[in-house]
């Protein structure tokens, strides 16, 4: 049984789905590893690493026809065409657009694993992809948001004066945002956070943030651990009391998502206006719609004086960490998929387990995921 590692084909994708340190664990399982020529190139992994590490290098049609597929980002239509019937697939999907993809992948009779349905279990946390990269995503929009902002985060006194510290707000205190709370802290900013959901105040004050507290007359708290959306009323409700408190932002790192629906507008352009020149706000919900209506996906650009940031890939900035972490989370998931048995790999029955039941979502021929909405 072989495992195919093909270089990533969507814009800016700078991430590989297997690094050398999991390469040599594949093959220690008894697989076969097939690592496409350059795949690791963005990512500072040379073929000569993962050759040492046990993989061979091939070419790319080879490496998307392998038993089983692992990539970062969902396949494109020609890629679906190189797989075989009866291969697995490994990925995230973003299941909330371009769904016909899934009717290629069925029609192709390939398995198909969407790594962002694994269930918020604790048997699954070694899997969590979500969580991994989105940990990454929160460091790395602060690092973006002190680059952007050029003024110091922390309060600095010298003999040339003092400067006061940045004041910083974090929008949504999912993993992205606490980790957001925590490196700014790091960096020495004055950090206040909001979020709809009421129990993850004590987690926010647990990093040494400020809880921004509004009442808007409903609780924001979904299942699985996410937002849902609010009220209409509620909605408005929010944005009129947010509007006061973001004007005194010098930096907004914004992480607010509800599950397959626009992003909340948290962000209005009164608050926009209000804010003091130079000010930034990262909208790391930018490829949902934006938390603020100003924000361009996967562009920088300035609004009455305020930078705003609507980069859509935060983890690909970080390419060698947010594929390590990756790579990880895969090889634990696929670990639940095969085990040796009287010398050879065999395929568990993906239905009897919870984690590998809740992500696949096409199988023999059909598509699963829409029997989940």
């Amino acid at each position: 049984m072989n495992v195919g590692i093909p270089v990533e084909v969507s814009k800016g994708e700078t991430r590989v789905a297997a690094t050398p340190e999991t390469v040599k664990k594949l093959c220690a399982l008894g697989l076969d590893v097939l690592v496409q020529r350059d795949a690791g190139r963005l990512s500072h992994f040379t073929d000569a690493a993962f050759q040492h590490a046990g993989a061979k290098v091939v070419d790319n049609e080879r490496a998307l026809a392998a038993d089983i597929v692992l990539k970062v980002r969902r396949p494109e239509p020609e890629e679906v065409a190189r797989m075989k019937n009866g291969a697995m697939l490994l990925s995230m999907m973003a299941l909330c657009s371009h769904e016909d993809i899934l009717d290629i992948l069925a029609a192709r009779g390939v398995d198909t694993f969407a790594l962002e349905m694994i269930p918020r279990i604790s048997r699954a946390q070694a899997m969590d992809v979500l969580s991994s990269q989105s940990n990454i995503a929160g460091y790395r929009a602060v690092l973006e948001a002190a680059y952007l902002y050029g003024r110091f985060f922390p309060m600095m006194m010298t003999s040339a004066g003092s400067a006061k510290p940045t004041r910083l707000v974090v929008l949504g205190a999912g993993v992205a945002g606490l980790q957001a709370i925590a490196t700014a802290r790091r960096l020495g900013a004055q950090v206040s956070a909001y979020d709809v959901r009421p129990e993850v105040k004590e987690q926010i004050m647990s990093l040494g943030a400020k809880v921004i507290e509004l009442d808007l007359g409903e609780s924001g708290s979904g299942s699985g651990g996410y937002a849902r959306q609010l009220s209409g009323e509620a909605q408005a409700r929010q944005q009129h009391l947010l509007t006061e408190e973001l004007k005194k932002a010098d930096v907004i790192i914004s992480t607010a998502l509800i599950p397959c629906r626009p992003a909340p507008v948290l962000i209005t352009e009164d608050a926009v206006k209000g804010m003091n020149e130079g000010s930034v706000i990262i909208d790391m919900a930018a490829a949902s719609g934006g938390n603020c209506p100003l924000t361009e996906a996967d562009r920088t650009v300035t609004r009455h004086g305020v930078t705003l940031c609507g980069n859509t890939n935060f983890p690909a900035l970080m390419p060698g960490d947010a594929s390590a972490f990756y790579a990880r989370n895969l090889f634990n998931f696929l670990s639940l998929l095969i085990t040796p048995s009287e010398g050879r790999l065999q395929v568990k029955d993906y239905l009897e387990d919870e984690i590998t039941a809740s992500a696949l979502i096409t199988h023999k021929g059909t598509v699963r995921f829409q029997e989940k909405k």
